[in-house]
């Protein structure tokens, strides 16, 4: 097996199904979907479920299962069931489900704690080392970084930028579509653009990483939803907690999440070029002191 073909093999294999399976919800076909929530709403059930019986209780046909199966990166029904299981023996499904037994006396304070938390570890564990330091790499190499989005995600764009210009690199975030559109197109090969979707499919956001693609920019995205519109345009591609955009834990998930992959590519550039942010953060301290009321 070729050695990319291998190492792609092998990230697939540590990526956490039940995860990877929310995050591709909104991409995939109706009997596909069936399948996927079949599993979703109960894991443990399909544990002792033969393909028979998921076929019975998710309306698909049993092809269509071992397809689906085989479109995770597994051989069939069986070691999809392996994988679940060795999944499950590890950890629990996150989320801020209904009250068990044992939560019942846990306030909802300490529940969304628990839920960043968890939302943290499986960002974490989906993103692989070697895809946060080719998209720092990426920025730091950038002689103009555009980042682009709309909504809720705008305030993340616009943290980042704020971050990278202050150890000095050239990031800006319009906060305009129109202008947004205007930057994309005139972007080259030596620029970046970071597309920040949390559906991964808002068109404004989408359209600009489209535009900077074609124009030769090298291009990144962070978003929720694997398999989205903005990862077909994107070389680079960040993943916070897959969550299908429904209710309040998508937004939720994803600022914590987004905020946590931004101070990781902030803190691995700060710390690449030591000297030049050391003096470029002192300088600016010293003047941002002069602004506080005495």
């Amino acid at each position: 097996m070729p050695s990319a073909a291998r190492e792609k093999s092998d990230e697939e294999a540590k990526r956490p199904l039940l995860v990877y399976i929310q995050g591709i919800l909104a991409s995939l076909n109706p009997t596909e979907r069936l399948i996927a929530e079949y599993v979703l709403e109960d894991p443990e059930r399909v544990l002792s479920s033969s393909i028979s019986d998921v076929r019975e209780g998710s309306g698909a046909s049993v092809g269509s299962i071992v397809g689906f199966c085989r479109s995770l990166g597994l051989k069939g029904f069986a070691e999809f069931k392996i994988s679940l299981a060795r999944e499950l023996a590890q950890s629990g499904f996150p989320g801020l489900g209904p009250d068990t037994d044992n939560e019942q006396n846990i306030s909802l304070f300490e529940k969304v704690f628990r839920f960043h938390a968890e939302s943290l570890a499986t960002t974490r564990q989906i993103n692989s080392h070697e895809t946060f330091r080719e998209a720092a790499l990426a920025l730091d190499r950038g002689k103009r970084i555009e980042i682009f989005s709309t909504g809720i995600s705008f305030s993340v764009a616009y943290l980042i930028a704020c971050k990278l210009q202050l150890i000095g690199l050239p990031a800006y975030a319009q906060f305009d579509s129109h202008m947004q559109v205007i930057a994309a197109t005139q972007l080259g090969k030596s620029d970046v653009a970071f597309g920040i979707s949390c559906s991964g499919s808002t068109q404004a956001t989408v359209h600009c990483l489209k535009i900077a693609k074609s124009k030769g920019a090298r291009t990144i995205c962070l978003t929720n939803s694997m398999k989205s519109p903005i990862t077909t345009f994107s070389d680079v591609a960040l993943f916070a907690t897959p969550s299908e955009i429904k209710y309040f834990q998508a937004p939720l998930a994803s600022r914590m999440t987004q905020l946590a992959i931004i101070d990781a590519l902030f803190v691995f550039l700060a710390q690449k070029h030591k000297d030049k942010t050391a003096s470029k953060l002192r300088d600016a301290g010293e003047e941002l002191l002069k602004q506080r009321v005495i």
